[in-house]
């Protein structure tokens, strides 16, 4: 048989006080006094109370609890981002709930209900790459529910952006090719109405045209950001003889390109070099080594805390755009023989 979850009254018999005493005491209020309070802690944790988190949510109008939506969970980037959240959230007071969308829109729109229902004091959002309309996020504005935004954001709605500068990751990694006498670039995109895959496909093309190369949109293989997806895209670009090299808006993609070429017999980095974005665990761990770009997603967390506490109790939101730095990871699947790591390729700067 279950065990009967504890309430204030059960405290209040026990103790021979009133319930409102009880709750008074136990939310800290002075109008009851010290000895009284304790006296009441000390009774309800022998008792197992557990407090009614809703309800106390419910008469405050808000909660402790911040949501956190996200795409996928189990990828290193969104990991390392709930961590540098929590390491800044925690501390403060605050509790982190998490939900994810596996991509979907619906399950976004769903995500963002339940949030609203328990009544956060704070949401924070990465869009799915399904998402393309955004009147849920209005909803939450107007809710007077802090909104911010990190990674795929969208700039319709005001509010805290903290995002990576893709475009710059995008331009060193693919000039890091061509150095490594590279002209024959693929770019494996991601769904371009999707802020940081359209800004990394903007800095392949400024460094293609930086360096006085044509941009052929034969090159382009857009929505090619799974491993399966980037394996197939290199094997038919290499039979066709159109590439000496590839960089993919996903380690993922880069990941089933290395692969599936390595499989076929093809040579790495001598006939195809190789480039990734988000500098995924398996980049370091790989043969070759995967170039790609470190988006320090820790650090993106923090920035996302701060900016959750700093919109907590204003009338008026921060609007803001906070951009987080990235630095190119030079390995051994793009270079060309003989040429050694340059201080410029990994640069953390954001000259371009």
């Amino acid at each position: 048989m279950a065990k009967k979850r504890v309430t204030i009254t059960d405290i209040a018999n026990e103790m021979g006080i009133t319930p409102s005493t009880v709750s008074r005491a136990l939310a800290g209020n002075e109008r009851v006094s010290s000895k009284t309070r304790a006296e009441v802690l000390r009774v309800a944790t022998g008792m197992g109370y557990q407090p009614n988190i809703l309800a106390a949510s419910l008469r405050k109008g808000t909660s402790d609890t911040v949501g956190m939506i996200v795409p996928r969970i189990n990828r290193h980037f969104f990991s390392h981002v709930i961590s540098g959240v929590e390491a800044i959230l925690n501390p403060a007071g605050f509790n982190l709930v998490i939900s994810q969308t596996h991509e979907r829109e619906d399950d976004e729109h769903k995500a963002v209900r339940t949030l609203l229902r328990n009544r956060v004091s704070a949401i924070v959002i990465s869009h799915s790459v399904e998402t393309r309309h955004f009147d849920h996020y209005k909803k939450i504005v107007a809710e007077g529910i802090p909104l911010v935004q990190f990674d795929r954001v969208t700039e319709t709605i005001e509010g805290s952006r903290i995002v990576n500068d893709n475009f710059l990751g995008a331009l060193r990694s693919t000039r890091h090719l061509i150095r490594n006498n590279c002209k024959r670039i693929a770019h494996f995109a991601g769904s371009l109405h999707v802020n940081v895959y359209r800004e990394r496909f903007e800095g392949y093309k400024y460094a293609l045209q930086q360096n006085g190369i044509d941009f052929d949109p034969g090159l382009i293989v857009e929505n090619c950001i799974l491993q399966e997806n980037g394996g197939d895209a290199a094997e038919e670009l290499y039979r066709a003889g159109k590439i000496d090299a590839i960089f993919a808006a996903s380690d993922f993609s880069a990941l089933g390109a290395l692969r599936r070429l390595k499989e076929m017999g093809v040579a790495i980095p001598e006939e195809i070099k190789i480039a990734g974005f988000a500098n995924e665990p398996f980049a370091a761990l790989v043969y070759p080594g995967l170039t790609s770009v470190e988006q320090n997603a820790f650090e993106m967390g923090n920035q996302v805390a701060r900016s959750i506490i700093s919109n907590i109790g204003r009338d008026d939101f921060v609007n803001e755009e906070i951009h987080v730095p990235v630095r190119l990871i030079p390995r051994a699947s793009s270079f060309a023989t003989g040429v050694t790591i340059s201080i410029q390729d990994s640069e953390f700067n954001s000259n371009l």
